[in-house]
């Protein structure tokens, strides 16, 4: 299941909200979160609840072993029993076939390539949130969860289990303890998840469908032989709207979940487009995920004291591998560990020297190279995605032909007729709107609350009727890090 789904938000949704605030027992709420939380996660796969339950109850394990023997000596086992358990889960479950097939490429070996499994949905993320608890715990950081009840749901919660945000547990461990949802918890949540689900639903949804035409699908190629110069960046350039709108989206819809129901999640994105280099860039793109690789692989392996460039190569390495397994997303990770590398050197002073424009532009045009080594991997594009991404790449470069030309009428004819929308999600992608809401939503809620709180629901009611309404016999809702 899905947030932007119809039977989500017309039948799963309001029957948890009803039965939450039914009552003020706490231990009922935590119960309902649980069974919702797998009822939704099994909506697609019941089989894997099993694998989930099992990675929640060896790191809560964990987290009592270190506590049980913390300072002996024997609480190291429980660190190692996390990292062995979850990232074999992950070795199993995601990366099995790519390592035979890696071992094979580069041995000769001929070993036989196994199956591989369906990639349970999530995996990713829960695996890291239970493995950043347990490590929390054994530094000392925060104590160990005693109830299993309180455990799961942290760990199982719907708003962030299939697609993050990567919530740590100290994060919200008060919440879980003694959570409280005022009336302006409520408003705020469903506003900010409404704004999640236009964002998704009527940008990257709309998106998605300009990336099929000039980009490809697994199941519908482009023929790049006919692809023009302005097609090709005119598909990047909305692959680049789809993937920030699709995952920003939906952690905001996760917030806004998260707020309802009285858990404080951290921001996850903050405007990464208008960054000046790729180092800003990361410090505003999925903020959770680079947190964790910065606090639990790179200051461990010596950060900047020690072995810098080579952490920071390490580093963008996982951070690539995590996202797929496929060479394509190394190649990605370590696209940007160089451009990292290089601003580290030099290139960053340089870049504050230039006029903001110019810098803001060198950052749009990295960034969107870099969505089209995300774009083509090996599970969606099949064997020959290294070929495809090639000669994509050539067109962006400039490899013209009289076949393909540099422009195309329907082109024109595209941008032109979906100009305002174009225009939209442009102003979307920089805090304009956020900067004139909050100055006119304080005064409006000083000087008139009667009217702020009518402005407040009737903003809420019109993102959620045009994310219905693009909803409803809409079959094609593609929601990308969900493979993850």
């Amino acid at each position: 299941m899905v947030f932007a789904s119809l039977v989500f938000l017309c039948i799963f949704l309001p029957i948890n909200i009803i039965l939450y605030f039914l009552t003020d027992s706490q231990t009922f709420r935590n119960w309902l979160l649980v069974v919702a939380s797998m009822l939704f996660y099994a909506w697609g796969e019941p089989i894997w609840v099993v694998l989930l339950l099992f990675s929640s109850i060896v790191d809560y394990a964990n987290g009592l072993w270190i506590e049980r023997f913390r300072g002996t000596g024997w609480d190291k086992l429980a660190v190692v029993s996390t990292l062995v358990t979850n990232l074999g889960l992950l070795a199993i479950f995601k990366y099995n076939v790519f390592l035979y097939e890696t071992v094979n490429a580069v041995t000769g070996l001929g070993l036989e390539v196994p199956a591989g499994f369906a990639l349970p949905i999530g995996i990713s993320f829960y695996s890291f949130q239970t493995l950043s608890y347990t490590i929390d715990v054994y530094r000392g950081e925060v104590p160990a969860q005693r109830s299993f009840l309180k455990f799961l749901m942290f760990v199982s919660l719907y708003f962030q289990l299939v697609a993050g945000p990567i919530v740590r547990y100290a994060t919200i461990a008060e919440d879980i303890e003694n959570r409280r949802t005022t009336r302006r918890d409520i408003s705020q949540g469903i506003l900010r998840f409404c704004i999640g689900l236009f964002k998704k639903v009527c940008i990257a949804n709309i998106a998605a469908t300009f990336v099929a035409q000039y980009m490809g699908t697994d199941k519908e190629p482009v023929d790049f032989n006919t692809l023009s110069f302005g097609e090709a960046w005119f598909g990047l350039a909305m692959y680049s709207v789809q993937i920030y709108f699709d995952f920003s989206g939906y952690s905001d819809m996760a917030i806004g979940l998260a707020r309802m129901f009285g858990f404080n999640f951290l921001e996850n994105f903050n405007y990464p487009y208008i960054s000046r280099s790729a180092t800003e860039f990361w410090r505003r793109w999925h903020i959770s995920l680079g947190t964790f690789f910065r606090d639990y692989v790179y200051i461990p392996l010596g950060g900047n004291k020690r072995r810098q460039y080579l952490n920071l190569f390490i580093v963008w390495a996982l951070t690539g591998l995590w996202h797929g397994a496929s060479w394509n997303f190394v190649l990605w990770g370590l696209y940007f560990g160089i451009l990292i590398f290089l601003e580290k050197l030099f290139l960053l002073r340089f870049l504050e020297k230039l006029p903001r424009f110019v810098s803001h532009v060198y950052l749009l045009i990295i960034a969107m190279l870099g969505w089209a080594l995300f774009y083509f991997d090996q599970k969606n594009f099949g064997a020959d995605y290294f070929a495809q991404l090639q000669h994509f790449l050539s067109i962006l470069f400039g490899n013209v032909t009289a076949e393909n030309g540099w422009w195309s009428p329907q082109l024109s004819l595209a941008i032109w007729e979906n100009l305002n929308w174009l225009l939209l999600a442009f102003v979307l992608c920089t805090p304009v709107y956020p900067y004139l809401s909050r100055r006119w939503e304080v005064d409006l809620r000083n000087n008139s609350p009667t009217a702020y709180f009518v402005w407040v629901n009737a903003l809420q009611l019109i993102l959620l009727l045009f994310a219905i309404t693009m909803l409803v016999g809409n079959t094609y809702n593609p929601f990308i890090y969900e493979r993850f």
